[in-house]
């Protein structure tokens, strides 16, 4: 009986001393030892040394998360076996319990369900099928990849998917190298996905710039209207998209991908890698037509109510001669976003099922299907949310901003952010992940060295923005560069492209745009140079640079 008593008293004892802080939690945050100090950038620096040594994310944001509650719970032994529990019970419980957090994953999911209707109801095949009836010459085919590329903006997996299977037939037929069709359709599905106003992207990039905002105490903008502004920083996918249509045009390639095109014109087409995508892949129901209105009403209703819901919600009746920016600036987009993907999926749905294309059933199953990939990165954005309130706790930015204010420009910032987010992206194999991972790290630094240095002042807010592009971009350019890159793998697989020889010919193009980003874009623009300037001498420079070393085949 003593024994047993005891062994209560133990137990008692034991879930005290190491549940304690669990419940506690809350009230870490009064008084955090560590905050302010060396420990305080270890969390978000941990996350990004495990990404690129194990190239998983959702490992290394865990990581840097649970070391980041330890150090918050002040190091101490119960701390280091709670911060697992803490970390989702409070810090991952709370950035889902933000109404805003919440909005982006229903869009997102909205989104990605929208794409596997249109998909299955064989929508985004009568888009193809319009477009590949022009291909009939080398460069119609290529200039038909690209426009299908561009056209099919809204999801970069869907993307590659659809245009390397639909175009290979064409392109074989044109004697196209199955290089060539791999870059094309890999250099327009990520640009494309992170510059359009509203795609699978745009959730997960407004989620994280708006929660950085957040933290910095800027309120005059929302993410959504943030994101449209750094559009035009976003130096590598407008220069990505630029170069595929010269390359198109021209005729000329640079690097190896001259001899595959001299191959593929002697008739030698490479045969087709092992197809590992099929199961990714939402294919039309069988003897149904395939009209391309059932793909476009949708998505122009989309962006329709999307635009309508940024002015209503952004228009203030009380205020006169409001522009644009304004109104955007002052509008729900979380309301308008999720306005526009609800009536798109209506739509799908409506249209699917009055023409007895699908069932209801199979327009639930093909919405779910379409929802499946966006898990992952929902996981991913949570965690980075995650992370992001654990560094606010830690003053990890306010520190590393103390440390470099005084002695790096803030002007430097942009492009030392450009080369990390790349790195990041280059080892991990997922921009989003770069993303994740630095946003949230990123733009409070800039923030803090940006008021050091020259104060509040409006002259110089276009930091903030070039920055984060600089991280969007730099994630994009990291991705095309990296063959373990999720898109770059399904951009060869679904182009019958071998991985390697898609990964070596493409690089050389990939580093002609992003040296032109960076020379010619982010660094002479961060120092005041107009953006669309700096585009147009870039674009003018790897017109003549093709030229000057491009081969034709």
């Amino acid at each position: 009986m003593k024994y047993i008593t005891l062994n209560k008293q133990c137990i008692s004892l034991f879930l005290l001393f190491f549940c304690f802080p669990v419940f506690a939690s809350e009230n870490t945050e009064s008084h955090v030892v560590y905050a302010g100090t060396w420990l305080s950038v270890v969390p978000p620096l941990l996350a990004i040394v495990i990404a690129l040594f194990f190239k998983q994310v959702i490992p290394a944001l865990f990581t840097g998360l649970v070391f980041g509650v330890w150090v918050i719970g002040g190091l101490s032994v119960q701390s280091l076996f709670t911060a697992p529990l803490q970390t989702l019970e409070v810090y991952a419980v709370k950035a889902l319990n933000d109404e805003g957090h919440v909005s982006i994953i229903l869009f997102s999911f909205m989104i990605g369900g929208m794409v596997g209707i249109t998909s299955r109801n064989g929508g985004m095949q009568g888009i193809v099928n319009l477009i590949i009836k022009w291909a009939n010459t080398v460069k119609r085919a290529c200039l038909s990849t690209i426009a299908m590329g561009m056209s099919i903006f809204f999801d970069d997996y869907a993307n590659t998917l659809v245009v390397g299977n639909t175009m290979r037939p064409v392109t074989d037929k044109m004697k196209v190298s199955r290089e060539k069709l791999a870059y094309l359709v890999d250099s327009t599905a990520a640009p494309i996905a992170c510059l359009a106003f509203v795609t699978t992207w745009v959730g997960f990039q407004v989620g994280l710039i708006d929660d950085a905002m957040k933290t910095i105490g800027y309120t005059e903008e929302g993410g959504y209207a943030v994101f449209l502004q750094t559009i035009p920083y976003s130096f590598y996918p407008i220069l990505a998209l630029l170069l595929t249509i010269m390359v198109a045009v021209t005729g000329k390639d640079i690097g190896p991908m001259h001899q595959a095109e001299l191959r593929a014109r002697n008739g030698e087409v490479a045969p087709p890698t092992e197809d590992r995508h099929a199961e990714e892949e939402i294919l039309p129901i069988e003897n149904k037509p395939h009209k391309a209105i059932n793909a476009i009403l949708p998505f122009a209703t989309m962006i329709l109510i999307v635009l309508f819901g940024l002015y209503i919600t952004g228009l203030d009746p009380e205020k006169e001669n409001q522009s644009i920016r304004d109104i955007v600036g002052n509008s729900d987009s979380y309301k308008a976003l999720l306005w526009g993907t609800m009536s798109g999926v209506l739509v799908a749905a409506i249209l699917s099922v009055i023409q007895g294309i699908l069932t209801l059933q199979q327009t639930v199953n093909a919405w779910l299907k379409g929802i499946k990939p966006m898990v992952l990165a929902m996981i991913i954005l949570t965690l980075a949310w995650s992370l992001s309130a654990v560094s606010e706790q830690l003053q990890t930015s306010q520190y590393i901003s103390s440390l470099i204010e005084d002695t790096l420009s803030v002007h430097w910032l942009p492009i030392l952010t450009f080369l990390l987010a790349a790195l990041t992206a280059f080892a991990t194999g997922s921009s989003w992940g770069a993303m994740g991972i630095l946003i949230p790290l990123i733009v409070p630094i800039a923030w803090n060295m940006l008021t050091a240095q020259h104060g509040i002042d409006s002259n110089y807010f276009y930091i903030i923005y070039i920055t984060i592009a600089s991280i969007l971009a730099g994630a994009v350019w990291g991705d095309h560069c990296s063959p373990i890159s999720d898109t770059t793998i399904l951009s060869s697989m679904a182009s019958g492209c071998d991985h390697i020889e898609h990964v070596r010919t493409q690089i050389p193009y990939a580093f002609l745009a992003g040296g032109f980003a960076m020379i010619v874009g982010i660094i002479p623009v961060s120092f005041g140079l107009s953006p669309w300037l700096a585009i147009i001498i870039s674009a003018t420079g790897m017109f003549l640079a093709l030229q000057w070393k491009g081969k034709a085949a």
